[in-house]
């Protein structure tokens, strides 16, 4: 980032960061509804066992899905109409871009020195050559943009186990491990400390805008039981993160149909 943008978004350490990271989980919560060692055991376990709380999960889904469809989602259309593809490319490229610092941070907790490097190397690069990350000039030097990691992640390589599925209202989907990992995450963003409070805010809202349009034509492949299909998607997801990819695919396995509960 340029000594400009610097001065424009004024990251500090200090402020008022306990209300923003209140208006980032309240803001955050819409789009959740749309956002180890190998822990072969918590893959192995039944839908059944990863979702023991699944009464109450249905019904936080049940609200959260009804907030997605009355605010966000009108939200995320309208930002596809408007915006040009360059623009939406752009801004999805800043954000990813920013991520990269909570990337590092957890490569280096779970001892990944080659993906630490990478991804320093593609925020040095892209935050400088591309403009504060709004051109991916790293991908074309061969640094190539990874899946992402979260302290969830890290506390899951250092044996934590997952607990259960979990559906927060406005946060949607987590599991017990993935919820108190949030915090860090939250504070490892580098939007957490622009100021003022508002323009951090306004920064959080247009991510999760961009991030629910991208879901948009996601939407169609939904079928059946729209709770089990997410969950699925969602706990499979999980796993072939925290493995770094190798899990076992029984996406199959689940039956999407309507199902009494």
């Amino acid at each position: 980032m340029t000594k400009s943008g610097l001065e424009k978004y004024k990251f500090t350490g200090s402020g008022n960061w306990v209300k923003k990271v209140i208006c980032f989980l309240l803001i955050g919560t819409l789009v959740g509804c749309a956002s180890n060692p190998k822990n072969d055991g918590d893959q192995n376990l039944t839908r059944h066992e990863r979702d023991k709380f699944e009464g109450f999960n249905r019904a936080m889904f049940a609200f959260n899905d009804t907030m997605d469809r009355w605010v966000l989602k009108p939200v995320a259309k309208g930002y596809v109409y408007i915006a040009p593809e360059p623009v939406e490319i752009g801004v999805k490229n800043f954000f990813s871009n920013l991520g990269e610092i909570t990337n590092v941070f957890n490569d280096v907790l779970q001892w990944k020195w080659k993906a630490a490097g990478v991804d320093t190397g593609r925020f040095l690069i892209n935050s400088t050559v591309g403009i504060l990350g709004f051109f991916d000039v790293a991908q074309h030097m061969g640094l190539e943009e990874n899946d992402g990691e979260d302290f969830g992640q890290t506390l899951a390589k250092w044996g934590v186990g997952e607990g259960s599925y979990l559906v927060l209202p406005f946060l949607g989907p987590t599991t017990i491990r993935d919820g108190f990992g949030k915090p860090i995450d939250i504070f490892t963003n580098p939007v957490t400390y622009v100021e003022p409070s508002n323009t951090a805010v306004g920064l959080t809202a247009t991510d999760l805008v961009q991030t629910r349009a991208q879901l948009l034509d996601v939407e169609d492949l939904i079928q059946g039981d729209k709770y089990i299909m997410i969950r699925s998607v969602f706990l499979q997801r999980r796993d072939f993160l925290n493995n770094d990819g190798v899990v076992e695919d029984d996406f199959g396995d689940e039956d999407f149909e309507d199902e009494d509960f």
